[in-house]
Order: structure tokens, then sequence, then C-alpha cells
């Protein structure tokens, strides 16, 4: 698909970032010169235009200083849980000019906060708060890899390799195969090591497609049966295929698998070691045993969850065997956190002595804002965008239905699962119907009558899920502005309630609890009703940090292998195209 450079040379990550940064700089510079002509001061003006690197420990330290100088001020944002948005009247730590400004603003321009995107007649102070958190926060866009990486061999999975595949992970898999390949090649390295492998999809196309000896290692046996099978099949028609046209010709490289928990460096050290002479286990049974010298070896992870992404890094440092490291983190919210005066912690975050030195402690919200995707937000459609806030605003008051009515409960941190996704599939069932409605109705004389909505809305069948799903679109707008009538406004109050009501329920019945009466139901939708426009504006504020504190995460990764000295190169790129894999930005090191 892309060009491929006959120089096979291998290039330093110096140049690959060098490159990076300078394709980008063009981009910023035009950015920021908007902004900065309607500066006054001279002194704003280098600001404005000041761009941040994360080249060498220094550069790295003082972006990861301007973050931490930036976001202080900002704690009651990252520190707050929207769950509590009624309870503790969030609203109220909220600059009253920009939240009387933002509560009038359209959804769509609200969902672009996130990605810095601001609007003329906003006030001053809002417009330089949206586009401080821009400049300061890693770039996103999608690298040349063609370009950075020499004789980079990017092509598109056929459909044999694919198969189970959706269009997002296939993305990712055809990219990362392609880069740990050429970083793969270029150390040297006899194996790779996937960890976190899921079902084998990376290890399996890094074998077939790029014949490398691949071990992969998840924690779930199921994923190692599923992967082994697979990767069976595939065997069967690349082998077919290599009889029919190069018969007698070479061997297959099939994947070899491990099944085990990697719970600490110790461990993955000892798996990595032994990966490339053994066959396939489902436990760890010949930890110990330690690979020759000749041994060369590639980390390659593609959202390596939580800690794992860390435990990676400090591997390749540890073990001499691994030449090279590929990794892709996510779920930073089951990042470790603490240990700071705790000599060898096995802590996620900070692992950098430069993050350390400062006392930073994130804490688990502000993780969870980490993994908010700037892109998604910007991908959404107004009406979806509107059934988000609604679904934050539900359950902020089925938190207020908690305090109220069943205070033991609240100190257990009650989960009730993400309900969104359920809702949004059935509202999308009945939106076609609603249509119909719609079309009938400018021919009848007969109004739509509140037990018709009733029965659009209700009964919805709730589901667990382990992610919210952005893209579902349109819950009810449509329906309620057909016909343009004010009994529709009373309607869709309506509708909101009994949608609210249905919402407590499933969340009660969740934490095996009783049901309330109508009457209190009722008595907290009106309270929290008054408020609930202004969710929009508050959670899309506090969106806007997420990409912030994303890059303080991953620069602390990058200052912690800067710090190791001249003894190995790293840089962080983004790999993938942020609209469909927003956890896009990869960390890649190699000894030198």
């Amino acid at each position: 698909m892309q060009e491929q450079d006959e120089v096979e040379e291998a290039v330093s990550f110096t140049d690959w970032d060098l490159a990076y940064h300078a394709r980008d700089a063009p981009l910023s510079v035009k950015l920021h010169s908007k902004v900065c002509k309607k500066k006054k001061s001279k002194k704003k003006m280098e600001d404005c235009n000041q761009k941040y690197s994360c080249r060498t420990a220094k550069e790295t330290l003082e972006w990861i200083n301007a973050i931490l100088n930036f976001i202080k001020p900002y704690a009651f944002l990252t520190n707050a849980h929207v769950t509590n948005f009624f309870t503790h009247n969030l609203w109220q730590s909220i600059d009253p000019v920009w939240l009387h400004c933002l509560r009038n603003e359209p959804v769509r321009n609200l969902l672009l906060i996130p990605c810095g995107i601001i609007q003329e007649h906003w006030p001053a102070s809002l417009k330089e708060f949206v586009l401080d958190l821009k400049s300061l926060a890693f770039p996103r866009e999608q690298a040349h890899l063609n370009k950075l990486f020499p004789g980079l061999n990017l092509v598109s999975l056929n459909t044999v390799l694919a198969q189970g595949m959706n269009f997002k992970k296939k993305h990712e898999v055809e990219v990362l195969s392609a880069v740990v390949s050429s970083v793969a090649n270029s150390v040297g390295a006899q194996t790779i090591v996937d960890v976190g492998a899921g079902q084998g999809y990376l290890a399996q196309v890094l074998s077939f497609q790029y014949q490398h000896s691949v071990v992969a290692i998840d924690a779930c046996s199921h994923h190692g049966t599923v992967t082994e099978k697979r990767a069976e099949r595939i065997k069967k028609h690349y082998a077919a295929q290599m009889r029919k046209h190069y018969p007698g010709i070479g061997t297959l490289n099939v994947p070899k698998t491990i099944t085990c928990r990697v719970m600490s460096i110790d461990m993955l050290k000892a798996l990595t070691s032994m990966s490339p002479h053994i066959d396939n286990v489902k436990r760890p049974e010949l930890i110990g045993q330690v690979a020759d010298d000749k041994t060369s070896l590639v980390l390659a992870g593609l959202h390596a969850c939580g800690d794992l992404s860390v435990t990676m890094l400090k591997t390749f440092l540890e073990c001499k065997d691994v030449k090279a490291v590929v990794s892709i983190g996510c779920c930073y919210n089951l990042l470790s956190e603490g240990c700071l005066d705790i000599a060898g912690s096995q802590c996620g975050f900070p692992v950098s002595c430069g993050v350390k030195s400062a006392g930073i402690s994130l804490g688990k919200n502000s993780r969870d804002l980490a993994c908010q995707s700037a892109e998604r937000w910007r991908s959404l459609e107004q009406d979806a965008g509107l059934h988000n806030f609604e679904l934050h605003a539900f359950r902020a008051a089925f938190q207020m239905v908690l305090c109220k009515y069943y205070p033991e409960i609240i100190t257990s941190s009650p989960s009730i699962g993400r309900q969104g996704k359920a809702l949004r599939r059935q509202q999308q069932r009945r939106i076609l119907q609603s249509s119909n409605n719609c079309e009938e109705s400018k021919h009848s004389s007969m109004p739509e009558t509140i037990s018709h909505m009733q029965e659009l809305y209700l009964n919805p069948h709730m589901s667990k899920s382990k992610t919210d799903d952005y893209s579902g679109s349109a819950l009810h707008s449509h329906e309620l502005s057909c016909n343009g009538d004010t009994r529709y406004n009373e309607t869709a109050a309506a509708s909101k309630y009994l949608l609210f009501k249905k919402f407590a329920q499933s969340g009660l019945s969740r934490l095996g609890l009783k049901s309330l009466q109508e009457t209190h139901f009722h008595e907290i939708w009106k309270e929290a009703e008054r408020f609930a426009e202004l969710i929009g504006p508050y959670w899309s504020l506090r969106a806007a940090l997420g990409p912030l504190l994303e890059t303080l995460l991953l620069l602390d990764r990058l200052l912690f292998l800067q710090e190791q000295g001249s003894s190995l190169e790293s840089i962080m790129l983004p790999i993938f195209d942020p609209a469909l894999s927003p956890r896009n930005v990869a960390i890649i090191a190699k000894r030198i």
C-alpha cells in the first residue's frame, strides 16, 4: 500500500523524532499564529508559538513540568466524578462566565472542545484554556510511517489473516505488525514476544505474513486455545498455497502460546528468556530456564492493559536478551499508582525519576479521565452527543437516589455497569418506527399521545457491556421535534423522566435493592432536571483535560527510558489513525 524504500539502512530514533516534529511543526505554527495575531503582548506571542518536544530527557521533563503546572489549578475537574454532579453541585466549581456561555452552545461545539476547537464569541479566558490544553497535549495525527521507517512493508491483510477482526482491529494489526517487523529486522531479533496477545491476531500476522518466530503470552487460557486453533486454520491455507506455488520450499512459522498472568518483571523476564525454546504451554512450568547468549528478542504489545505496558518497558531494561520494545498502552484507569518512596516499586505511575521527584499523584478519577479520546468526541453526531450527556445526567441523578434512600450502599462505591449501550441499541431499533409515525402524523388530525411516547421509550432490556460505545446515534430529538408543537416539549420532559425511572430501577436491581415508589423517583428527577443542561458543558470541559493527562502518563514512560542514558534510543510516535484507534501512541525503544 505504501512506498518502500529500497535502502535498508538503520535509522536512529533521533532521526525519526526529528522527522516527525519537522512534519508537525508547520501545522503547529499555523494553528497558533491565528491566536497570536490577537495577542497584544510580545511575551504572550512567544508563549503562543512555543513548541514542546520530547527528543531529549531535558526537553521531556520540561514538557512534563509545564503540564503539571497547568493542571494543578484544575484539580477540581480532574479529581471529580460526573456521578457526583448533582450531589456535590459540581457545576458551581466552573467559572460562571464560562458556564453561562456554554449552556447555550450547540451540542456540536461542545463535542469539539476536547479537540481544542474554540468559537470566536467565547470569553477570552475560556479560549485561552482550550488552546493551552491543545498546545500541551501530544499531537495525535498519524505519522508518515513509510518515511520514518525505511523499508517498511505495510500491506493490507488478506481475508484469511483478517478473519474475525473488525475494521479497527484490522487497521491496528496491519500497522503495528509492519512497525514491529521493521524494528525486529533493524536489531536482528530472532523472536518477537507478543505480550497480552489476546486472540493472537498480531502474533499470527507477524508469523505468517512477515515470517518471524513469535511467542504469544496471554493470561486467558481461552485466548491461548483460540490462538492455537486459529493459527492451525491459517497454517493449512498457507501450506496449501506453498505446495501449489512453491513445492518443497521452506516451512511455516506458527506462533507458540504461553498462558500466564504476568504479575511481575521477574515473571516476564523468565517467560521472555524461555520463550524461543518452548512449545505451547498452559502455565509457566519452565520458569528459570535461561536462553543462550545468542538469543535476541523484541517485546511487542498492542494495548497491553494497565501496568503490563510499564512492565514491558522495565523488562526491556533489565533483560539483556530483549533488544527492542514496541509498546502501546491502554486502560490507564487500571494503573497502580503511588509507591514514591519504595525502592524497586512495581507501580505503573510514576516510573521516571523526574516525575517521582515532583511528588505527583493523579488518583483514579484522573486516570479514568486520561482514557477520554478527543477524536471520538469529534466523531460523534449531535444526537449521539446529546444522548451521551443525558446518560451522564441519569447516572448522576441515580447517585442522588442512592445518597437519599440507600446511604449505606454509597460507602462501597457501587457499580451498576454501563447501561447506555443497551439503551442506545433499543432506541435505535425504534428510530425508524418514530420516523414513520412522524410521516403519518402529517396526514392525520389525531395527535400523538403521551401513552404512545411511553411505548416508544419504556422497557429497555438493560445488559452489561465492557465498554461505552459512543458511535450510537440519535435517540428521541427527531421524534420530539417533528410536529413543532408545544405539546412535544411536555412529552419530551415526560419521556426523559420515564427513561430516568427505568434507568434507576435497573440500577437498583443490579445492586440487589428494592425499588422505590413512583413519587420518590419523580422528586429526584424534578430536583436534578433543573441543572441537567449543565452536564454537557461541564463534561466537555472536563473531557478536554483527558488528552493532556494521557500525555503526562506517556511522557513519564518515555522519560523513564531516556533517563537510562545513551545505551538506548527511544521515541514516542502516533502510529494509528486516531479516529479509528484512540490509543494510538507507541513507545518504541532499542539498544544501541
